[in-house]
């Protein structure tokens, strides 16, 4: 009932106004006064995203919970970008017209939860493919398609997406300009490795 809501609640704010406002409701009624997610975005299996605060969802994205969608806090999900927990293309192929009817399992059928870590980053036309599991503090750079597990930090690009970077290479050399974020930065992130902060 909640997804059909939401559905609803989107599609008026749509048609009213086409601009995203703050609060959203996450798994048992809980409030999330500060998340964002555009109207044209697109929920399918509402029931299986787990939702934190401080969380923005662009514009026209489709995502896909069917199998379990865990968005931590602080996420970034840009615009256009597609995250599947499910995949059913090899399974089609193997099937072909006897797929839709086809009863027992289906070869080839992927269902997988996806996980993105706290203050993450997905930037435009990115794919998080079923089972992707993206660490704290990554940025997927545009273009890319994530597949397995990403770890804490990372930089990645491509097709497939491929660590090219640490995030806290680029955060060190912030905080060292304004070390009274420092607190903020450590609370969600830990403390920058040494290596890091010598070069910040």
């Amino acid at each position: 009932m909640r997804a059909l809501l939401n559905r609803w609640r989107r599609w008026l704010w749509r048609q009213l106004f086409f601009r995203m406002v703050f609060g959203e409701q996450g798994r048992a009624g809980r409030r999330l006064p500060h998340t964002r997610i555009a109207p044209s975005t697109c929920i399918e299996g509402a029931q299986g995203l787990d939702l934190a605060d401080h969380v923005f969802i662009g514009q026209f994205n489709f995502l896909d919970a069917t199998a379990g969608l865990r968005i931590a806090e602080g996420v970034q999900v840009t615009n256009f970008v597609s995250i599947v927990t499910h995949s059913s293309h090899r399974s089609i192929r193997l099937l072909g017209r006897t797929y839709a009817g086809h009863a027992g399992d289906m070869p080839g059928y992927v269902r997988a939860p996806v996980e993105i870590g706290a203050y993450s980053f997905i930037g435009p036309h990115s794919v998080v493919e079923a089972g992707s599991r993206i660490g704290k503090g990554v940025v997927v750079c545009a273009h890319s398609r994530v597949r397995g597990a990403v770890p804490d930090f990372a930089i990645v690009a491509g097709s497939p997406a491929r660590a090219i970077g640490d995030v806290r290479t680029g955060d060190a050399r912030l905080l060292a300009q304004h070390p009274e974020l420092a607190a903020h930065y450590a609370a969600w992130a830990g403390e920058l490795p040494r290596a890091e902060q010598e070069h910040g």
